[in-house]
């Protein structure tokens, strides 16, 4: 996984670095499937891409609604067959 992209998130005083697993667009939204952990068992988070198009810095959040988190979660594990998400 030497080729995993990090990414780095800044919210107000603190940032933390991330590693993107895997990416998609569903229904004209953009999601991330970022880990804190560039090898092994981390832990991992859904991200949903809140910027227009332009914008020259990302604006993400966490997927919170259970139904849009399940479903984001499925096309995610069937693109990373050997992940499963809890």
């Amino acid at each position: 996984m030497a080729g995993m992209e990090k990414i780095t998130f800044r919210a107000e005083d603190k940032q933390e670095d991330f590693y993107v697993l895997e990416q998609t667009r569903i229904g004209g939204t953009d999601y991330i499937l970022v880990s804190d952990s560039a090898e092994g068992d981390g832990e991992a988070m859904i991200l949903k891409d809140l910027s227009h198009d332009g914008e020259e810095e990302g604006i993400f959040e966490p997927v919170t609604d259970e139904e849009e988190l399940a479903a984001v979660a499925g096309v995610f594990e069937n693109m990373l067959e050997d992940v499963e998400l809890q």
